[in-house]
């Protein structure tokens, strides 16, 4: 796993000055990594070194990482969601996440030199590739992948395929659909709904190439234009937006990274190899902290960090509290690593809304209510 163990010892240290500063700046760890420098330039030289060591292998940091706390997650269905982001105008982060329970686990992260979030297949191929190897280490077979429109291709849904994975894909209003005898009906977007109306199609092919069968879902939830599209290789049906709209929870997940919990935003790294293992740092400190979060909260201690009578927090914030009380008793964390799949057994709770119709609404910041037309 490691080439040095001072390596090891180097991204401990790195990890922990993240979690205890929660800044993704240098300067701010020195004061809480005590790794037997004298000057707190030496220190910052080692962090420097190590982010810049071409030998370093993320693959074999997280992997045993990420692995190990999903060796707990049993038969359930494991939902990945697909996005990117980009970072300093300059380089755009690829992420697969794990979905668990409203927060976005990172599973593999890439950082490549390229302006423009929107990425080609050829690009994402030997990511999934790397996550296809892990889950299949795992012999966790029922996946479902999430991703948003700038994925709609239908090589990736080919692949997805071939794989045995399931997926729910956003598409554009421009590919242009058949019906099972290869004949022409229209383009997605020319499909016209009334507010608040749902239509499903299945069975159908997509493109000029007649990609398929795949089953569409459509949806336009308000009195304004917009309409949703979703592909899926599973029949569709009202819930097929509820399930889409997960994907939702890596948006959260870049937003903690970025300006939110870590500050990634404030980094002066400007390289792409330094900014992706500066990102499996990250990473490392939001898997602990979710895993810690869970042990919290199964073992009936949430409401030492949390002051709700029921839990309004996630599990990522659960478990930064968890830490930062148990440091400040001198008590032990993270002596256990483990995601565990199956349904939130209790959700944060939230406002509820009088208007709005549990088994229909899909919360994405907005409002978001399909209804059959009768």
């Amino acid at each position: 796993m490691w080439n040095d163990i001072r390596n090891a010892r180097t991204v401990s240290w790195m990890v922990s000055g993240l979690l205890l500063s929660q800044r993704s700046t240098f300067p701010h760890w020195l004061s809480h990594i005590n790794a037997g420098a004298t000057l707190a330039q030496s220190t910052e030289r080692r962090v420097r070194r190590w982010l810049k060591n071409p030998a370093i292998d993320l693959t074999s940091i997280y992997g045993p990482l990420i692995t190990r706390a999903l060796r707990d997650w049993g038969e359930h269905t494991l939902i990945l969601a697909l996005d990117t982001s980009v970072l300093f105008e300059k380089f755009c982060l690829i992420r697969i996440s794990v979905l668990f329970r409203g927060r976005a686990v990172p599973l593999v992260s890439r950082v490549l030199e390229h302006s423009s979030a929107q990425v080609s297949t050829a690009q994402l191929l030997p990511i999934l590739a790397e996550v296809k190897g892990m889950l299949d280490f795992l012999k966790l077979r029922e996946v479902r992948l999430l991703a948003d429109r700038g994925f709609c291709d239908t090589a990736l849904m080919g692949w997805l395929r071939v794989c045995g994975w399931h997926y729910r894909i956003r598409i554009k209003s421009s590919l242009i659909m058949a019906a099972p005898g290869k004949k022409r009906l229209c383009k997605v977007g020319e499909v016209k709904l009334a507010p608040r109306e749902t239509r499903c199609l299945h069975n159908i092919t997509l493109t000029g190439q007649h990609f398929g069968p795949v089953h569409i879902a459509l949806g336009r939830p308000t009195d304004g234009p917009e309409q949703w599209q979703v592909v899926s290789d599973q029949p569709t049906g009202i819930e097929t937006f509820a399930e889409y709209g997960e994907r939702f929870q890596i948006e959260e997940g870049f937003l903690d990274e970025k300006s939110g919990l870590f500050g990634l935003e404030d980094s002066r790294l400007r390289d792409a190899a330094s900014l992706e293992r500066l990102v499996l740092v990250l990473a490392i400190a939001t898997l602990l902290l979710v895993s810690e979060g869970l042990q919290t909260v199964q073992s009936g201690d949430q409401r030492v960090v949390d002051p709700h009578w029921k839990r309004a927090l996630s599990y990522l914030k659960i478990g930064l509290r968890t830490v930062q009380y148990a440091l400040s008793r001198g008590r032990t964390v993270f002596s256990r690593l483990t995601l565990q799949g199956g349904p939130d057994p209790e959700p944060p709770s939230r406002r509820k809304r009088s208007d709005a119709d549990p088994r229909t609404t899909l919360e994405v910041g907005w409002q978001l209510v399909f209804r059959p037309l009768s």
